[in-house]
């Protein structure tokens, strides 16, 4: 009987991992996006700049579909781990501050949410067989779900944390995906609003490929309040991941047998 009722487990377990050949190509995909945007970054940024030089052509004709254009691109962007500046800017030179910014600010959120997806769907199964295995790392885990949108919104509103890799990175965790959308949307809007009103003021779209930005006082603020906030996170989630720890060897002294005290002072 015992074997008779492992076989359908055994049976689904191994029709789940046969059953998403997409999720290898899917990693493929990734993988290959990353190691061309690392080994020629000039060309990825030349790519994107013809996409915003035809997105200006058709803004002067039909702006609303120009914003989608720079949405959809945006999204692709970030699935592809391809850097976002440009279009911001770029945004910014063609649709100026106001519609800019909406641009953006939905493109942006869409595309961080379309990543978080990506990575869940891929790793997250695999992440909870390494975490469940560890004690304390579920602890932190669970923890870092909890306090998830707290985490989310101050690491968005610091640019010192690298904005494609935190898409998936959070997608890893147990953070909602409500949670996650809402906070990245919230935290992102700052830097979205400053950089596309950067992107505003260039003479060209030239000049924001190369990076001819002059941000002043405002961006050189922004940039150590982002700094400052990177150090808060830290703090934070340092002090998530002890109580977390506390917790976890807590339940496991009182499973013991032992009293919580115990557990901690070993």
């Amino acid at each position: 009987m015992a074997q008779n009722d492992a076989s359908p487990q055994e049976g689904g377990d191994a029709a789940r991992k046969k059953s998403h050949p997409w999720v290898w190509i899917l990693l493929l995909v990734l993988l290959a996006a990353a190691v061309i945007t690392a080994l020629n970054p000039g060309a990825v940024k030349g790519h994107l700049l013809s996409v915003l030089q035809w997105t200006e052509r058709l803004a002067q004709e039909h702006r609303l579909l120009s914003m989608g254009v720079i949405v959809a691109s945006y999204i692709v962007a970030c699935v592809l781990l391809l850097p976002g500046s440009l279009l911001t800017l770029g945004a910014g030179f063609i649709l100026k501050t106001f519609w800019g910014t909406v641009t953006v600010s939905v493109g942006s959120t869409l595309g961080a949410c379309a990543a978080f997806l990506v990575g869940r769907t891929i790793a997250r199964h695999w992440v909870e067989k390494k975490v469940g295995a560890n004690p304390r790392f579920a602890a932190i885990d669970g923890a870092v779900g909890r306090e998830g949108l707290k985490i989310v919104l101050l690491t968005r509103l610091s640019p010192v944390f690298p904005f494609n890799l935190l898409n998936y990175g959070f997608g890893l965790t147990k953070v909602k995906f409500w949670q996650y959308a809402l906070a990245s949307w919230v935290g992102m809007l700052p830097g979205t609003v400053m950089y596309v009103y950067l992107g505003s003021a260039l003479g060209s779209l030239a000049d924001a490929a190369a990076g001819k930005v002059e941000g002043g006082a405002a961006q050189r603020g922004f940039f150590w309040i982002g700094l400052l906030i990177a150090v808060v996170v830290a703090v934070f989630v340092a002090r998530v991941a002890r109580r977390a720890l506390r917790e976890s060897i807590a339940a496991n002294a009182h499973e013991g047998g032992q009293s919580p005290g115990d557990g901690e002072h070993e």
